[in-house]
C-alpha cells in the first residue's frame, strides 16, 4: 500500500507542476518523460545494484577521507576543538570546507572540472532534448553551486530572453555545491546525499520544463562566447581554454589564497545563518507558546506539509515528523535540520532515512531566493531582473517540487 501511495505522490507532484504551468500547450512531454525515465533508472541503479551502491558509498567515503585530512589542519590550529569526545557543528561540518573548496577550485583552475561540465552538459542536452545552455547550467550547478554558476554564466545570461533567465533562476533553487557535500555527509547518510545530486539536476529540468516551457530556436540554442574585442580568450561556457586562444590565468598562489578566503567567508555565512535561523525559530516558538502553549512553529509547518509528506509513502506518525522537518528546512535551511537529526537518523526506517536525506540535500529555502535575486541584479538589466523578482512564487514552488520528486523517486527503491 505504501508503495502505491509513493507512486501516487510522484504523480501528484508532477500534476501540481502541470496545474501551475505558464504554458501547458508548449510542454514537451517527450522530453519530460525521457528525463523522468532517466531519473528512475539512475535512482534504481544507485540504490538497487551492488555496483551502484558501491559507487555512491565509495564517493561518500572519498568525501569522508577528505574531511579527515581537513581535521589534521584544524587540529594543528585548534587541537582543543578536534580532540574531544564530540566535536561541535562548526568544527565537524563546516571547518573542513576550508580544504574542500580549494580542492574543487584547483580542479577548476587546472581544467578538469570545466572538462567534466562540458561533456556531461553536452550528453544531458543530447539525451533530454533540452536547450544546450540550460543543460550546461544544470551540470555547472552540481559542481559550483547556484550563485557561482550564475557568475560564470554572466555573458550567456545577458544574451538570453527574460523567460529563459526566469527558468535559470527556478533551476538555481534546486542545486547543491559539490564542495559542501563533505559537510552533509558528516551529518546524514552520505550515499543518499550523493544519490540526490544527479536526481536534483534531472528533476530541475523536469519541473522547469513543465512550469515554464520555452521554445528555443536553433539560432538561439548556442553557448555564448566572449568576443575578441574584450581581449579575453574566446572560450565557450563550460569549455576548456586549451581549445581557444591562450587565456590569461591569475597566478596559482594568488588564486589559491582567494579560494581559501572565499571558503572562510562561506563558513561565516553558514554559521551566521544557522545561528540566526535557529534563534528566530526559537523566538517564534516563544511567541506562539505565549498565545497557546500547544502551538509551535514545527507543529504549524507539520500541518501545512503533512499531505506532501504522507504522499511519500510513510505511516501517519512518520509522515508528520517528516512534514515538520520539511517545513523547518524550507523556512530556515538544510543545516538546521541536518544538525538536529544527525545523532539519531541512523535509527530511522530505511525508507524515511533515504527520503529525508534526499529532501534535505538542496538549497531550496526562502533565504536562497534572496541570494539568487541578488546575484541576478549584478548581471542582467532591470527588465529581466523585474521578471525574475515577479516569479519568486514559481522559484519557491520549483525548489519544493524538485526536492519532493527526488525524495519520492528514491523512496520507490528503498524500503
Amino acid at each position: 500500500m505504501y508503495l502505491l501511495v509513493n507512486i501516487l505522490g510522484i504523480i501528484v507532484f508532477l500534476g501540481i507542476a502541470f496545474i501551475f504551468s505558464k504554458n501547458k500547450k508548449e510542454i514537451k512531454w517527450r522530453s519530460v518523460i525521457t528525463v523522468l525515465v532517466l531519473n528512475l533508472v539512475i535512482a534504481y541503479c544507485l540504490t538497487q545494484f551492488a555496483w551502484g551502491r558501491a559507487a555512491v558509498e565509495a564517493a561518500a567515503n572519498g568525501f569522508s577521507a577528505l574531511v579527515e585530512v581537513a581535521y589534521q589542519g584544524i587540529a594543528f590550529a585548534l587541537p582543543s576543538w578536534v580532540h574531544v569526545k564530540s566535536m561541535d557543528f562548526v568544527t565537524s561540518a563546516l571547518l573542513p570546507i576550508l580544504l574542500i573548496v580549494p580542492v574543487f577550485d584547483i580542479l577548476t583552475y587546472i581544467g578538469i572540472l570545466p572538462w567534466i561540465i562540458k561533456w556531461v552538459g553536452k550528453g544531458l542536452a543530447y539525451i533530454t532534448g533540452q536547450p544546450k545552455f540550460e543543460s550546461f547550467f544544470a551540470v555547472e550547478m552540481m559542481f559550483l553551486g547556484n550563485t557561482e554558476a550564475l557568475a560564470v554564466s554572466t555573458l550567456q545570461l545577458k544574451q538570453i530572453s527574460a523567460v529563459r533567465n526566469v527558468v535559470i533562476a527556478m533551476m538555481s533553487m534546486s542545486c547543491v555545491t559539490a564542495s559542501i557535500l563533505g559537510a552533509y555527509t558528516q551529518m546524514v547518510p552520505g550515499q543518499y546525499v550523493l544519490t540526490a545530486v544527479p536526481l536534483n539536476i534531472l528533476n530541475a529540468v523536469i519541473v522547469t520544463s513543465i512550469l515554464m516551457p520555452t521554445s528555443v530556436s536553433p539560432e538561439e540554442d548556442t553557448i555564448a562566447k566572449l568576443g575578441s574585442s574584450s581581449q579575453t580568450a574566446e572560450v565557450a561556457v563550460g569549455e576548456h581554454p586549451e581549445n581557444a586562444e591562450e587565456a590569461k590565468k591569475e597566478p596559482f598562489f594568488s588564486f589559491l589564497g582567494d579560494s581559501i578566503l572565499g571558503a572562510g567567508k562561506l563558513i561565516l555565512i553558514i554559521t551566521a545563518n544557522v545561528i540566526a535561523f535557529v534563534a528566530l525559530a526559537a523566538l517564534i516558538d516563544k511567541i506562539l507558546g505565549a498565545i497557546n502553549p500547544s502551538l509551535s512553529l514545527e507543529h504549524i509547518l507539520g500541518i501545512i506539509m503533512f499531505p506532501f509528506a504522507w504522499l511519500m509513502g510513510s505511516d501517519v506518525h512518520t509522515a508528520f515528523e517528516f512534514a515538520q522537518n520539511m517545513g523547518t528546512k524550507l523556512v530556515t535551511n538544510e543545516f538546521v535540520v541536518m544538525g538536529r537529526v544527525s545523532s539519531h537518523i541512523g535509527s530511522y526506517a530505511p525508507h524515511y532515512r533515504a527520503q529525508l536525506t534526499v529532501f534535505l540535500t538542496s538549497f531550496a529555502n526562502l533565504s536562497t531566493v534572496g541570494m539568487i535575486i541578488g546575484a541576478f541584479k549584478g548581471i542582467v538589466n532591470r527588465e529581466v531582473n523585474n521578471a525574475i523578482s515577479k516569479s519568486v512564487g514559481y522559484m519557491i514552488l520549483s525548489g519544493i517540487l524538485v526536492s519532493l520528486l527526488s525524495a519520492g523517486i528514491v523512496g520507490l527503491f528503498v524500503w
